[in-house]
């Protein structure tokens, strides 16, 4: 799709739709989980096998939060694919939602300065891409605004006004490894992500669609 300037000035994530075979089912377990304002749901009848391509982290205050989430979670009827735990940058665990999408809850924090908030800093969608530089100029080509970038690992754009999460970019193989599964996967990606620009696809075949497009959720 050609991207003109005052197309690409007007692009930003306004919203992320889950696509998910049980939408009533998935509500509940999100509003269990704490996430549920931050996603939209759809049903979908999609089929994926292994790897979806990308995940949602929660960036939370310290281990005493991330253990907050994570609990609830594995309550609602999460998977485990990574304990709790502290690592090099912090505290952190990753789980797998009943509708398949893995979340990662974490912090820079080694040790609690005070209890459990249930806040959650930072909400970031990160798409596990094959050529992060490549992908990188595609969206800043439509007007996405970047604030961080290590080379060809990583990068993060700015968030939007309309959507309270944020979108980064990270090597899938590499993206799969921190999540600890297989980088292996086929089919729908199971998720839409809602732009200002209207519809496209990027490299890595995620597909947005315009803002204005209505989600189906049962709240």
């Amino acid at each position: 799709m050609a991207t003109t300037a005052s197309t690409a000035a007007r692009m930003s994530l306004a919203s992320v739709t889950l696509e998910v075979a049980d939408p009533e089912a998935a509500h509940r377990f999100y509003a269990a989980f704490g996430v549920d304002a931050y996603v939209r749901l759809r049903a979908s009848e999609g089929h994926s096998t292994g790897f979806r391509g990308f995940t949602l982290g929660l960036t939370v205050s310290g281990p005493a939060t991330v253990d907050g989430f994570f609990g609830a979670a594995v309550e609602a009827g999460a998977t485990v694919l990574k304990p709790a735990a502290r690592s090099l940058w912090g505290y952190g665990g990753v789980v797998r939602a009943p509708d398949g999408t893995i979340w990662k809850i974490a912090t820079s924090a080694k040790k609690d300065t005070g209890p459990d908030t249930r806040e959650i800093d930072e909400l970031v969608l990160l798409l596990g891409v094959e050529a992060v530089k490549a992908t990188r100029q595609f969206y800043v080509e439509r007007g996405l605004t970047v604030t961080k970038s290590f080379g060809g690992k990583y990068t993060e754009f700015a968030a939007g006004t309309s959507c309270p999460v944020k979108l980064a970019l990270y090597k899938r193989s590499a993206l799969a490894k921190d999540l600890g599964v297989p980088a292996d996967g086929t089919g729908s990606h199971r998720i839409a992500l809602g732009s200002t620009a209207g519809t496209f696809t990027d490299p890595d075949g995620f597909v947005w669609e315009a803002a204005e497009q209505p989600a189906s959720s049962p709240h």
